[in-house]
């Protein structure tokens, strides 16, 4: 039994529901015995109605009370993985959000999907783990910190290194919880004893040894290569930190001469940014395009450089459609221009500062701004007749993701890991079967990736971060003398090993791409390098990771490859992907939209469940548009669900009132024999609920939380709310029979304590605060058994009972059609074979109830009634019809009266329309939508008349028949 009666029973005390005082009182006040009151809301019976003096519980669930029942949560130890009743462990590591950020949507999106996965798990008896933490963000980090400062007047250059690091650390002392408070506001279930983050003292252990490892295998490097080089933060940020952009720009047309040809003789290039010509090192054309084939092998002279030379060369790679067809190599200032130049042998020519200015190769343009150079730049090429005009061009335009600023393609001295030899084993992960990528579409995306990867650059010339574990000698070459190292110590120990004790080091100033210690957050928070940890050992690998589908690349897939390559074994078993957060007309939030929908002001209008509820809904891997009208209807959805929760508080048996409680106990909704026994209703709600705990669960296994959600709000609303607790009150108020009354309340009860379980993980506190309101909870909702799958259902049962809507629908239609009054009780005759009369009948009570009829006048035989002619007839189902006497629905000679006149006035707009129709001009000049439209409402007024002819027919022989 779900409900635990024997310490109800046994106790004198038996007076009180065993709630938990924290629901009740903000003040967490316990409720004293003597505080319950009751009284009966139906005639004295013994299974009388409980409600409390001032209701149970408040109109509404009141949103402020989430943090409360959260509190009380995390204070009873329930966030802690338990072994209690089971070994199999489930562990999530959270996705670290940036110390210096504040809750969108999209951390909105996975807390909800990944607290949903936790707490599932976790009612089903696994030991749970949700491992939560924060990343120190290099970039955005510095930035806010260096924006601190400047508004005190103060540079970071000002202060030193270790000076500038302690301010940073005292920034994050302050704000860095931010994040954290506003996940929890979520409902995030997580372990926060278990908190890191990834500057730790044992996570920078991890990183560094990870590093040393790499590198003793020969997998880490330096060199000079192309990277995404932001000015002014001055440091090199990786593709994930570069957005692209279209802009409207400019292409210009400059005049390269040929060396040695006449006046005429030149080639015309088209260029967005005609400042890097400094850096030409080559003129390239395609061999197949017969205007320039003649000059290739030859010179040309790059503009406003001397008479600097330059080869002209063909290659396929040069689009002849694009521009002019003649292409500027830029190997220092282009990613394809570096890669055709590393091809084909050129040099490579930087003629930029690290600053975004240009340096001693621009000649007299040297130190000024990449973007006043290329003013400076044209004019001057204006005046000596090189620049051949400039046109408005549509560019895609390369931007800090952190500063906003344009990124310039540079080549710089870098640390790079080898990526290839990491890649095949991840890639061999998911072809093995190890790794299971969530949706299966996304397996392409990652294999491509893997199998097209480039080494990756992982030095950052920032102050904040993990500082490269790299020193080198004072008086050496630092590409080919360096010591790498756990701490300064033991590299100044290996430097007089091999250069005596007088020798000096310095420390790389660079630190790690935050990238790279994410890439190690799996194990790195449980304890790796030290295998022997408990929680190692207990919970690695972990089970899942979930995460936007836009870091598959840049931190999933590096993820799977440091987990193999560090521990031998891939560290999660699966990889959810989940879409992005869009507006209700599909568009990306942004502040320049104006579109952007702040959790926190969600959660205060709508409460978090709502908001989890409409987050949870969508398809993995797909997009989702959130709109207000989805929020409104959620929240409707929790006010639902506490009304119904109401209900059922304020019609339970009577405190005192033991007999009824030990009837109610006694039910055994997991044994046959009550499915037996139940009345048709009953038997039905409780049959589907049963197939709703199975494919709700299937569905939980699956991943398929969108189905989760639409099945169990479907069974709630239409099932359980509209039609159960509806039929209920025949029982609960107007039955004569004490047991019919007492199996309601056990399946009231019942099924509504099985609704919260299947909705708790998608619904966290209205639930809890549901649940601990019903009689002798003895635990909390979030720690309590998930529920049994494969218990006993009458199919045949919910057969009939459709035939019982199916009737009561097509009664409460006519009853419309026919504007009958809400209140009045209408007769029936229910015609149908012996087997359907004998189920029906016997429900014969809650039918009246639900289709207003008069209990006394509803006759239920195998033949039509005498008065068939004069009632309207309904066909509910095959072998089941109804016949509804119409001068019980309606005054008849009012109502030919009120349809004559109706019929008139739609008779005339008929003819109107009709009349458009039939004139030549009309038709041949209006436009043919309007003509089109003309044609359907007039389609649809024919329709409404001949129905409205016909029911005028009908009533006129009723009136005949009856005189």
């Amino acid at each position: 039994m779900i409900l635990q009666m024997n310490p109800f029973i046994s106790s004198p005390l038996l007076s009180s529901y065993r709630l938990n005082p924290f629901l009740f009182s903000k003040r967490q006040r316990y409720l004293k015995l003597s505080q319950w009151h009751f009284s009966r809301i139906t005639k004295p019976r013994f299974f009388a109605v409980a409600a409390a003096e001032n209701d149970m519980l408040p109109k509404t669930f009141d949103f402020t009370s989430e943090e409360r029942i959260y509190n009380w949560w995390e204070s009873q130890g329930y966030f802690k993985p338990s072994f209690e009743r089971g070994s199999d462990s489930f562990v999530i590591s959270m996705p670290p959000p940036n110390v210096t950020g504040s809750l969108h949507m999209g951390h909105a999106m996975f807390v909800t999907l990944e607290d949903i996965m936790v707490r599932y798990h976790r009612m089903k008896g696994r030991p749970t783990l949700w491992l939560p933490g924060t990343d120190h963000a290099g970039i955005a980090t510095q930035l806010v910190v260096e924006k601190m400062l400047a508004s005190e007047g103060i540079k970071r250059v000002d202060l030193s290194r270790d000076e500038f690091t302690k301010r940073v650390w005292e920034w994050k002392e302050k704000y860095g919880g931010t994040i954290t408070s506003q996940i929890k506001r979520l409902g995030a279930s997580c372990d926060w004893t278990r908190e890191r983050f990834t500057l730790d003292e044992q996570l920078s252990r991890a990183v560094i040894e990870a590093f040393i490892r790499l590198h003793e295998k020969g997998l880490i490097y330096q060199g000079s290569y192309m990277v995404n080089w932001s000015p002014y933060l001055q440091t090199a940020v990786s593709d994930l930190e570069v957005e692209y952009s279209e802009e409207p720009g400019t292409l210009y047309y400059i005049k390269y001469r040929v060396a040695g040809g006449s006046r005429s003789d030149f080639l015309t290039i088209a260029t967005t940014r005609p400042e890097t010509l400094f850096g030409d090192v080559a003129i390239a054309v395609n061999p197949q395009d017969d205007r320039y084939s003649k000059y290739i092998g030859r010179m040309a002279i790059v503009p406003m450089t001397y008479g600097r030379h330059v080869p002209i060369i063909s290659d396929k790679y040069v689009d002849k459609e694009f521009g002019t067809g003649v292409l500027k190599i830029s190997p220092g200032h282009d990613h394809n221009d570096y890669l055709l130049a590393r091809k084909l042998g050129l040099p490579i020519l930087n003629v930029m500062n690290k600053d975004g200015t240009l340096n001693e190769v621009a000649g007299l343009y040297s130190g000024l701004d990449r973007f006043e150079a290329r003013k400076k730049l044209w004019s001057d090429l204006e005046e000596t007749g090189l620049a051949v005009k400039k046109e408005p061009h549509i560019l895609r335009v390369p931007r800090s993701q952190r500063g906003g600023e344009v990124i310039e393609p540079l080549v710089s001295k870098q640390w790079f890991v080898t990526m290839e030899p990491l890649a095949e084993k991840a890639l061999r992960a998911v072809e093995k079967g190890e790794l299971t990528i969530m949706p299966e579409r996304f397996e392409k995306i990652y294999n491509h990736w893997l199998s097209n990867i480039k080494d990756w650059c992982i030095s950052r010339q920032l102050w904040w971060g993990h500082r490269i574990p790299v020193w080198y000698i004072v008086g050496k070459d630092c590409e080919e003398e360096y010591i790498v190292a756990r701490n300064a110590d033991e590299a100044l120990e290996k430097a007089r090993e091999k250069y005596g004790k007088n020798v000096e080091i310095y420390q790389d100033p660079d630190v790690l791409d935050t990238w790279f210690s994410s890439a190690l957050w799996p194990f790195s928070t449980l304890g790796w390098p030290d295998v022997s940890n408990d929680d190692f050992k207990r919970f690695y690998p972990t089970t899942m990771l979930e995460t936007g589908h836009d870091i598959l690349f840049f931190w999933v897939a590096r993820m799977v490859m440091m987990g193999i390559e560090f521990t031998g074994t891939v560290p999660f078993s699966y990889v959810y992907l989940h879409g992005l957060i869009k507006d209700s007309q599909g568009r990306k939030m942004s502040k320049t939209l104006g579109n952007v929908i702040d959790p926190i002001d969600t959660i205060k209008e709508f409460g978090t469940d709502a908001l989890r509820f409409s987050l949870a809904l969508g398809t993995a891997g797909q997009d989702l548009n959130l709109s207000t009208e989805r929020l409104t209807s959620n929240k409707a959805f929790t006010n639902k669900l506490w009304n119904a929760g109401k209900f059922i508080l304020q019609n339970l048996p009577s405190q005192s009132d033991i007999s009824a409680w030990e009837t109610i106990m006694a039910y055994k909704f997991d044994d046959e024999e009550f499915l037996r026994g139940a009345h048709l209703p009953e038997c039905w709600v409780v049959s589907k609920l049963h197939m709703l705990i199975d494919t709700v669960t299937a569905s939980y296994d699956k991943f398929f939380f969108g189905d989760v959600g639409r099945e169990a709000y479907d069974f709630f609303w239409s099932d359980f709310a509209d039609w159960y607790i509806e039929a209920s009150k025949s029982r609960l108020y107007h039955s004569g029979h004490d047991s019919d009354a007492l199996q309601a309340q056990a399946v009231l009860l019942y099924v509504f304590e099985i609704i919260l379980k299947l909705l708790h993980p998608f619904m966290p506190f209205v639930t809890e605060e549901l649940w601990q309101a019903l009689p002798n909870r003895n635990e909390a909702l979030m720690v309590s058994s998930w529920p049994q799958t494969s218990l006993p259902r009458h199919l045949s049962s919910i057969k009939r009972f459709e035939n019982l809507q199916a009737l009561t629908r097509a009664i409460r239609n006519a009853r419309a059609e026919y504007s009958v009054e809400p209140a009045k009780r209408i007769s029936a005759s229910i015609v149908a074979n012996k087997e359907v009369i004998q189920y029906i009948s016997k429900e014969k009570e809650v039918l009246a109830l639900l289709s207003r009829l008069d209990l006394l006048n509803v006759h239920f035989t195998e033949s039509p009634p005498g008065d068939a002619t004069q009632s309207v007839h309904l066909v509910a189902s095959e072998g089941l019809e109804a016949y509804l006497p119409l001068a019980d629905m309606v005054d008849i000679s009012a109502e030919v009266q009120r349809l004559s006149k109706r019929l008139s006035k739609m008779q005339s707009e008929y003819d109107g329309l009709v009349a458009r129709l039939n004139s030549p001009k009309f038709v041949e000049k209006a436009p043919k939508d309007i003509v089109r439209g003309v044609q359907e409402k007039a389609a649809e007024a024919e329709e409404k008349i001949n129905l409205t002819k016909n029911r005028l027919a009908f009533l006129k022989s009723t009136v005949l028949v009856t005189k």
